[in-house]
């Protein structure tokens, strides 16, 4: 789900978790997790579909599974005694939370009422005082003095309800004492969606994120773009055949700013090339300004890639550019695909073929590269075609300013075959193409 910018384009991509493992090149514990990718036009929440579980040829402490549909969604048990819940893997918020209340939108709830290990937080308490420094919207205390918290997105979503302390197990591994936000009112843009999970966990770099209070060091995932499979770890993870990361650090600023997320995972973006042409554009435009906008964020909870008025201005124009001779140009003044991409192709099924000669994209960042190429350029437009029959096909990079975003947001779509590692001891993210779908087989994880 979005940063702190609060916006959510969440992208679905259902993780079923897959394996908890020690492995043998090192000592620290990480989690291992299969995915799967289902691709949707949508701008929404969550589904979750249990997966068979995979063997590793590591030693394992614990195995999970999970699969994913335009949000990364893991499978785990909360509470004492367990209960199985389903939750969104978000690099772009920091508080994890759970429906708490059931009603006919969400089915899928963890309740607290029968867990042993369930501890609200008090108003009073430094959690709700000092650790939610970083929250959009400062908790309040209810008529109980418990600590209550509220949470908006930019498509009119909203959640609220108490913070509270309690158990998460991921496999084996268990996390007594984990902040968590047990909400019991809300709304969502789109309720349908949102039913199919019971929460989201939280994974930035602000004080109540997951991934903060668990301790672990780092955390990598690795999407395939053809099979849609991949995986997930949490942890330190060594392996002989990842190659080499490429690193570029994260940006941070030492005093808040009204439009600088301080918890994403920030980069500096440097340049975009398209083909092998540079856009004639000043460094100075990636760069925020005094006021904070402008950031790059590497973020899971957003399926595509937006940029800023006049860099996506330039690519539009490049990219049009460079494929003329390959695709005709989908002209509807009407039709603005996720209310931000205007740029579309009609492409007849006899030259679907050709997408693949398509000019890559690629995004240079302080100290590493990312290169989207032929069909990751383009999505297909399911129930979108030409009077003649040709499938209308979108360009998977956007319009910042459409969104109303005062930031460059790099979504899920385009991180697919790249082993992606935000390492948070060294303030860094690593960067490495990979064939995902191998990185899989490696690791032993089959779907």
């Amino acid at each position: 789900m979005a940063s702190s910018y609060v916006f959510q384009l969440s992208f679905v991509m259902c993780f079923l978790v897959s394996c908890l493992f020690r492995p043998s090149q090192s000592s620290t514990e990480a989690v291992i997790m299969s995915l799967r990718t289902e691709s949707r036009p949508s701008i929404t929440m969550f589904p979750f579909r249990a997966a068979k579980t995979a063997s590793s040829q590591y030693d394992s402490d614990n195995k999970l599974s999970f699969h994913h549909n335009v949000t990364l969604t893991v499978s785990l048990t909360v509470g004492s005694p367990p209960q199985l819940v389903t939750m969104v893997l978000d690099t772009g918020s920091e508080l994890s939370w759970l429906h708490c209340n059931k009603s006919p939108n969400t089915p899928s709830v963890f309740n607290p009422n029968i867990s042993t290990t369930y501890k609200p937080v008090s108003c009073a308490s430094p959690i709700c005082r000092t650790k939610t420094r970083d929250f959009n919207i400062p908790p309040s205390c209810d008529a109980n003095k418990l600590c209550h918290s509220v949470i908006s997105y930019a498509d009119m979503s909203s959640l609220e309800g108490n913070l509270a302390l309690e158990t998460f197990r991921i496999g084996n591994s268990t996390k007594p004492g984990t902040v968590f936000g047990c909400m019991d009112s809300g709304y969502s843009s789109n309720s349908e969606e949102d039913s199919k999970t019971t929460g989201l966990l939280g994974l930035n770099r602000g004080a109540l994120s997951f991934v903060t209070q668990t301790g672990f060091p780092k955390f990598s995932y690795c999407i395939s773009g053809r099979d849609s499979t991949g995986v997930l770890l949490f942890g330190e993870t060594k392996v002989p055949w990842l190659k080499p990361l490429n690193y570029t650090p994260f940006v941070q600023v030492s005093v808040p700013l009204p439009y600088f997320n301080r918890v994403a995972y920030s980069v500096q973006l440097e340049g975009i090339r398209v083909g092998r042409k540079l856009l004639p554009l000043e460094k100075s435009v990636y760069v925020p300004d005094h006021t904070g906008a402008g950031q790059t964020m590497v973020d899971s909870g957003t399926q595509f890639t937006f940029l800023l008025g006049p860099v996506y201005a330039a690519l539009r124009a490049e990219f049009v550019n460079q494929t003329t001779r390959l695709f005709k140009v989908y002209e509807d003044s009407n039709f603005v695909f996720q209310g931000a991409m205007d740029l579309c192709y009609r492409v007849p099924p006899s030259r679907v073929r050709f997408l693949g000669m398509l000019p890559a994209v690629t995004l240079m960042f302080s100290g590493a590269e990312m290169s989207v190429s032929a069909e990751r350029l383009v999505y297909r437009v399911e129930n979108q075609k030409t009077a003649n029959g040709d499938g209308v096909y979108c360009f998977t990079f956007g319009n910042s300013d459409l969104l109303g975003i005062e930031a460059y947001l790099i979504g899920h779509h385009h991180q697919q075959n790249v082993w992606m590692e935000f390492d948070l001891e060294k303030s860094r993210v690593g960067i490495a193409q990979m064939q995902c779908e191998l990185a899989s087989q490696r690791l032993g994880l089959t779907m």
